[in-house]
């Protein structure tokens, strides 16, 4: 096998690691997941994976990185790829530069769903996209958008999950469960906000309360649409597999636009402007994989 040129690739989720040795034209050649546990135990595993499989197959020229946060993803920052404010016990200050630093090899650092984005954007269901905005409705909600296969950010990683959506307290008077917000999108619409509301995840649940999760979701979605302007909108995550959800998103989406945004991209009914993920849970490895070509490209 070739010794120069490989990508070393790690989606990191908030329950497990996803990591991958990949040649630069994204074949894998080595593979496995660990839990994320705390960093004192999954840097070591992380390490150990990387260091043999690069015994086997060759060195490592550059590692992407798509990762739970909040993390700071500015490469002009000091604390460029470490764990700010995040919930998880152990990983504040924790930082990937530190765990992958032994290899010698450049490093970029993203969001988890920037990475999805830029893998849905490269090889699934965003693939023909100038600008794709790719949102996760799971144990989370955030929106990463990508532009010719590079995502965007301000002073951080964008925040869609935390927009807090008009809401009307009779029809439903959860008062949401994010520590910070109460009733934002996360705190009303993520899957631990739906158990926490009706005891059951929403493939559970009926009519009335996937149209109320649809009505939140295509707040975000009009949001997006009118912040954005993208080519197409992808939405995935353990909500979104929910029966008749994508379909009542859409038909809200297109309510709440009311007609205003005319474009060929927005076909009608928006079956073509909606839809769900092409790769499926390859999407975020797949854009770290794509991560590590720009970390090589920018060096």
């Amino acid at each position: 096998m070739s010794s120069t040129g490989l990508i070393g690739a790690v989606e990191a989720g908030g329950t497990k690691f996803v990591l991958a040795l990949a040649t630069q034209e994204g074949v894998i050649l080595a593979r496995t997941r660990l839990p994320t546990n705390t960093p004192a135990e999954t840097w070591p595993a992380m390490q150990a994976f990387f260091a043999d499989a690069s015994a086997e197959h060759g060195s490592i020229t550059a590692f992407g990185v798509a990762s739970f946060g909040p993390i700071d993803i500015d490469p002009a920052s000091p604390a460029y790829g470490t764990f700010t404010t995040t919930p998880k016990p152990g990983w504040s200050g924790a930082r990937f530069h530190d765990a992958l630093g032994q290899f010698g090899a450049p490093i970029m650092v993203d969001t988890d769903v920037n990475g999805a984005a830029i893998g849905e954007w490269m090889a699934g269901a965003g693939q023909g996209c100038r600008t794709l905005a790719y949102t996760t409705i799971g144990t989370g909600v955030g929106t990463g958008v990508v532009q010719n296969g590079r995502s965007l950010m301000g002073i951080s990683h964008f925040e869609s999950g935390h927009i807090v959506p008009p809401r009307n307290g009779a029809r439903d008077p959860f008062p949401g469960i994010c520590p910070f917000h109460g009733d934002c999108l996360e705190g009303l619409a993520c899957g631990p906000a739906i158990e926490r509301r009706w005891g059951k995840s929403l493939d559970q649940l009926g009519a009335e309360e996937t149209g109320l999760i649809a009505w939140y979701i295509a707040h975000l979605a009009s949001t997006l649409v009118l912040l954005h302007m993208p080519d197409r909108l992808i939405f995935g995550g353990g909500v979104m597999k929910a029966p008749g959800l994508i379909e009542a998103v859409r038909r809200e989406t297109a309510i709440k636009l009311g007609g205003y945004v005319r474009h060929p991209r927005l076909d009608e009914g928006l079956e073509s402007y909606i839809v769900t993920p092409g790769l499926g849970d390859d999407a975020g490895i797949t854009g770290a994989i794509e991560l590590g070509r720009q970390a090589l490209s920018a060096r």
